[in-house]
C-alpha cells in the first residue's frame, strides 16, 4: 500500500531570471513497509523533496498525499507531523534547554499524552538507538553524535507511520551508523515508510530502492536487494 505519494511535484524560490528550480516534476511512491534511499550531489533537491514530503514545504505545483490525505487540504499540519511523520533535521533543531528525554517526549506532550506516559515511550526509543544514559543531559552536554541519536529517537517516538531522515548519520561513526541504519530498517519491517537522505552508499544499501536526483529531476531509480536479509 502507497503510503506517500509525489505526483509531478515542482517547487520554485522566487520568480523571473532569478527563480530556483528546486524540483522539476518530481513523482515518487513510498509503499508501507519500504525504504526508499535519495541520493544525489548538493543542490539536487535532495532536502525539498524531504520538507515536501512531510508538509514542512507547500509545492510550487503537483499533489502531495501521506496515506489518504492531500496535503494542500490539510488545516493542521503540525497535527499531522506530531501523529504520521517523524522527521530528522539534517541540522537537528533540538531545544537547548530541554534535556534529551524532554526533547523526545516534546511531540507527543503536544499531542495530548500525559507526561508519565510520554517519557516512558521517550525512554524507549532513547534504548532503540542506545542513548538511555543520555536522557537527562542537555543537548550543549552532548557530543554531535550523541545530538544525532537523540534527534532520531524524538523522530520515532509514538506512532508515526512515516519516517523523513535527513543524512541522520552524517556525525556518526561507522559502527553507531549502522545501529541507526538497522533502527530504521526494523520500523520499516515493520509497517512504517521510510524516506532517506544520504551520501553514503553504503547507508543507501539498507534501502529497498534508491532514487538519484539531478538538477530537480529524477535522474535514475535503482531496486536494491533487500535490507531485510541482514
Amino acid at each position: 500500500m502507497t503510503f506517500v505519494r509525489l505526483a509531478e511535484v515542482a517547487r520554485v524560490h522566487g520568480e523571473g531570471a532569478t527563480a530556483v528550480h528546486a524540483l522539476r516534476g518530481v513523482s515518487l511512491e513510498v509503499d508501507v513497509g519500504e525504504l526508499v534511499a535519495v541520493m544525489g550531489p548538493s543542490g539536487s533537491g535532495k532536502s525539498t523533496l524531504l520538507n515536501l514530503a512531510g508538509g514542512l514545504d507547500r509545492p510550487t505545483s503537483g499533489t502531495v498525499r501521506v496515506g489518504e490525505q492531500d496535503l494542500a487540504a490539510v488545516r493542521d499540519l503540525a497535527a499531522l507531523r506530531r501523529r504520521s511523520v517523524g522527521y530528522v533535521f539534517q541540522d537537528l533543531n533540538l531545544i537547548t534547554s530541554l534535556t534529551a528525554a524532554e526533547n523526545v517526549m516534546l511531540p507527543r506532550e503536544l499531542d495530548g499524552v500525559r507526561s508519565s506516559r510520554a517519557r516512558k515511550e521517550a525512554m524507549a526509543v532513547l534504548a532503540e538507538v542506545d542513548g538511555e544514559d543520555l536522557a537527562d543531559r542537555f543537548p550543549e552536554e552532548l557530543s554531535g553524535g550523541q545530538r544525532q541519536r537523540v534527534a532520531i529517537a524524538r523522530a520515532l517516538v509514538g506512532e508515526r507511520r512515516l519516517l523523513l531522515a535527513d543524512e541522520p548519520t552524517g556525525a556518526l561513526d561507522t559502527r553507531t551508523g549502522d545501529e541507526i541504519m538497522r533502527t530504521l530498517r526494523a520500523r520499516c519491517d515493520a509497517g512504517a515508510a521510510v524516506l532517506l537522505v544520504t551520501h553514503e552508499p553504503r547507508y543507501a544499501g539498507w534501502a529497498d530502492r534508491v532514487v538519484f536526483l539531478r538538477d530537480g529531476m529524477i535522474a535514475d531509480t535503482t531496486d536494491t536487494p533487500t535490507a531485510s536479509a541482514r
